[in-house]
């Protein structure tokens, strides 16, 4: 069942909004980062990867942020228009503010962490002069990504494109997506997320994500199920709760939950599996599939994306998603992902 309705006269299926970066992904693997000599160079950023994500998945995509005026704002222009997604949107800074940079580190097969220089970045320096209603009502989605409302003139340019989603009948997405280190207390951040929650249509997240909002009521003590109630008061259709390595559910505003367990698979890296879930999700819902279908494919992608090196180069294509989904259910019995 998916009760979503999506704009099918719109040119352009998704366009994610906020941080892009360079991910520099160690070579060496179960080595601490201080004694790491070689990393491979990504394109990085959580909207950054879900963009690539649903390209590579074949759906139409555009994008709105802002680059560094250097090399690496070209490689990630170029990779973007390699992978088919639209850069006519995205800004050049002029006020020689860098791509932020994520170090990796991958030190057993159930530790690594990320080293991350996000002072001054160009992602966060996009203005409301940069964000176009004409290019946001094309689209049937747009994706918001917590970390834009952090700093301004970001947070504004974000709420603006919101408020213009919502003007043209756009379903707009929220990807809770925090990250502490660019927020400068917890009110704060739970503040400007609930400004973007009570707006949007759909909302995914950790409940460790949802507790920053949780904390403004003093409710923290609330189910998954309750939390979700509260976003359909303000009119969210869909809420999505991940547990990490327990699964994740789907509530939908008429009273029905779905639940999707997680792949087995040998482990790499812990980060990046969200990128890969939101995209494939969020493709199976353009799709029409069914809610518990459309989890699955998110499963099933974040699985494939935290046993291998990179985010935005390993996503998968239809293809091979399906075939993974295959393989994994002749190996381990027809419903390893579904409760």
């Amino acid at each position: 069942m998916n009760n979503l309705k999506f704009d099918k006269t719109k040119p352009l299926d998704v366009i994610p909004m906020g941080r892009i970066g360079i991910d520099l992904n160690t070579n060496e693997i179960y080595v601490p980062l201080e004694e790491t000599e070689t990393f491979t160079r990504y394109v990085g950023g959580s909207p950054a990867n879900i963009a690539v994500g649903m390209a590579r998945l074949g759906k139409k995509v555009g994008f709105i942020g802002k680059v560094s005026d250097d090399q690496f704002g070209k490689y990630v222009c170029n990779y973007f228009n390699k992978e088919g997604i639209d850069t006519s949107n995205i800004a050049i800074d002029t006020t020689g503010a860098k791509l932020g940079l994520a170090f990796t580190e991958i030190k057993s097969p159930t530790e690594s962490s990320i080293v991350m220089y996000r002072d001054g970045v160009a992602d966060l320096n996009i203005s409301v002069e940069d964000v176009r209603e004409d290019y946001i009502k094309q689209a049937k989605m747009i994706v918001i990504s917590g970390t834009a409302l952090s700093k301004s003139p970001s947070r504004e340019a974000t709420l603006l494109a919101v408020e213009y989603a919502k003007n043209n009948g756009v379903v707009v997405v929220f990807d809770i997506d925090y990250r502490p280190y660019s927020w400068n207390n917890e009110v704060e951040t739970g503040m400007y997320y609930t400004l973007v929650a009570e707006k949007s249509d759909i909302i995914m997240g950790s409940r460790e994500e949802f507790d920053f909002m949780e904390k403004l009521t003093g409710t923290l003590d609330r189910t998954d199920k309750e939390v979700a109630e509260r976003w359909f008061g303000f009119g969210t259709q869909l809420v999505v709760i991940k547990h990490g390595g327990e699964g994740s559910t789907a509530y939908t505003n008429d009273g029905e939950d779905f639940h999707i367990k997680v792949f087995p698979v040998k482990l790499l890296k812990s980060f990046g599996g969200g990128d890969a879930y939101g995209s494939a999700f969020l493709f199976g819902l353009l799709e029409g599939e069914d809610i518990i279908d459309a989890l699955e494919l998110g499963s099933a992608s974040a699985a494939m994306l935290v046993s291998s090196h990179s985010c935005s180069d390993d996503m998968p294509t239809v293809e091979e998603l399906k075939e993974f989904i295959r393989q994994k259910k002749e190996e381990y019995g027809d419903r390893i992902a579904r409760v």
